[in-house]
């Protein structure tokens, strides 16, 4: 009598892993909501405040900076202390600035505490996946991952509703506050959670055999932030105070400490250290456009509700539940998109990232001819409804993928740094984009005469020059694409 051999089982996840995972993603919740849901309430935090109007803009790129800045050091120190009190001390910070943004009395108080929210984002958040990573066995990482996707895609989905409907049901003087709060009763139960059900020792460096972490490069690090900072300052603040001759002097200086940091990360890399950013990622052409397509891309996309939420209430009059009802049919666009992504890469390799990043362009173009076409008196979400439907396809469809086909252009055994410079970019993409459309938007915005009628179409002209520079932004990260091999392995190991 002969036996067949016996299919080999994949190991069980034990329950406690998946209990740690609803608290990892508990976090990544937060962080991600806190991307969207202060959209809808920034005409609220302005009149509140009397805050600027670079003030407003502050909020938004303030958060992505920070946020991208601490991504990388964060998962180095993860490596070297373990990553479960990276994630445990992260969560408590954004928990705190949260408290900190909510009782913000006056603009820069409430910029200071959003840029601390940012960095505590970045803190924890590289955590998720590297715990992610070292809690599920292969055969068990896809399944986890597909979760983490659909709280990514819920999480900015459901930011603009979530504001929307706080500030409609306590008003827009106290329900801008609840919005940051909005975090606190999680924050406080994923903490505690996480105390008890997060692995120790959750390290690289804990790891049998494993070699020691590499060193942070914290001189980089000061080099490419104050670089950023020094970009960012004069595009938030220039056209708020006439574009003065400071303005001039910072930017030439953030751009002179970009070329000093590139040339520090030359220097540590030939005293073979660790450097903050590998130089020797950019001898792939096709990464560099590929980062650059990353900076531009997000650039583009996630400046649309900051227009439109600005438009939609100051200009237009409607509540802040109406403005984040606009965002709608992106959010189910984005979640469908999302779900089919890596399905459709399997398919058709790079034709689903540039069949994406097309139809965002079709989208925000559609958006920008609806903008100039329509009297500002006859502005309906309906009107938008269609093309914002399409760029949220789209941008489900790119979003899920693209960092696979970025990091795909390097040697594997750089797919770690590679992603990390992919995930920073993103960040600052994010907010270089506001700044850039911001400033436009502020710049051009001039009010012809009282009345509502003179609002609405000044407010009009200014949000059509904003969405056009964010779908001439996707233009060029559509061009982009074609930089990205045709193809990548999809498996996970």
């Amino acid at each position: 009598m002969t036996h067949s051999p016996a299919t080999p089982q994949a190991p069980a996840v034990p329950r406690r892993a998946w209990q740690a995972l609803i608290v990892l993603l508990a976090g990544m919740f937060m962080a991600l909501l806190d991307t969207t849901i202060v959209n809808v309430a920034l005409p609220s935090i302005q009149t509140s405040l009397d805050a600027s109007e670079a003030t407003l803009s502050w909020i938004i790129s303030g958060y992505a900076l920070a946020f991208g800045l601490a991504l990388i050091p964060a998962g180095r120190i993860g490596d070297r202390i373990g990553h479960k009190w990276v994630f445990f001390t992260g969560l408590a910070l954004f928990t705190l600035a949260s408290l900190a943004c909510g009782l913000a009395q006056n603009d820069l108080q409430l910029i200071i505490a959003r840029v601390a929210q940012g960095l505590a984002g970045g803190m924890f958040v590289p955590a998720v996946t590297a715990v992610i990573q070292l809690m599920f066995p292969a055969a068990s990482r896809g399944k986890a991952f597909a979760i983490m996707g659909s709280v990514i895609g819920v999480s900015t989905a459901l930011g603009p509703i979530v504001g929307g409907l706080i500030i409609e049901a306590f008003g827009a003087e106290h329900g801008w506050r609840l919005v940051f709060w909005v975090n606190l009763p999680i924050g406080v139960v994923a903490l505690v959670a996480a105390a008890f059900l997060l692995p120790s020792g959750t390290g690289a460096a804990s790891a049998p055999g494993a070699s020691a972490p590499a060193r942070i490069d914290w001189v980089g690090l000061l080099l490419v932030s104050a670089g950023l900072v020094g970009l960012l300052v004069p595009l938030i603040e220039g056209q708020d105070r006439g574009w003065p001759l400071w303005t001039y002097l910072v930017l030439a200086a953030g751009a002179l400490l970009i070329v000093a940091f590139g040339a520090w990360e030359l220097r540590v890399a030939k005293r073979q250290q660790s450097p903050l950013v590998p130089p020797h990622l950019f001898a792939h052409p096709a990464f560099t456009g590929g980062v650059i397509l990353a900076l531009v891309y997000f650039a583009a996309f996630t400046s649309i509700f900051f227009t439109i939420s600005i438009l939609w209430q100051s200009g237009l009059g409607h509540t802040a539940l109406e403005s984040g009802l606009v965002s709608i049919p992106f959010a189910i666009g984005s979640i469908l998109g999302s779900s089919q992504s890596n399905r459709l890469t399997v398919r058709l390799g790079r034709t689903v990232l540039v069949a994406g990043v097309a139809l965002v362009t079709v989208g925000l173009v559609w958006t920008w001819l609806v903008l100039l076409l329509t009297d500002p008196a006859d502005l309906t979400n309906w009107l938008l409804l269609a093309p914002l439907f399409i760029a949220g396809l789209g941008s489900g469809c790119f979003i899920a993928p693209n960092v696979a086909f970025i990091v795909a252009t390097v040697d594997p055994s750089e797919a770690g740094a590679a992603s990390g410079v992919v995930g920073v970019m993103q960040r600052v993409g994010s907010a270089a984009g506001i700044a850039v459309v911001g400033s436009v938007f502020f710049g051009t915005l001039v009010v012809a005469g009282p009345g509502p009628d003179a609002l609405a179409e000044g407010f009009t002209h200014s949000a059509t020059l904003a969405m056009a520079v964010s779908a001439a932004l996707s233009v060029v990260a559509l061009l982009l694409v074609f930089l990205l091999p045709k193809r990548v392995a999809t498996g996970r190991s």
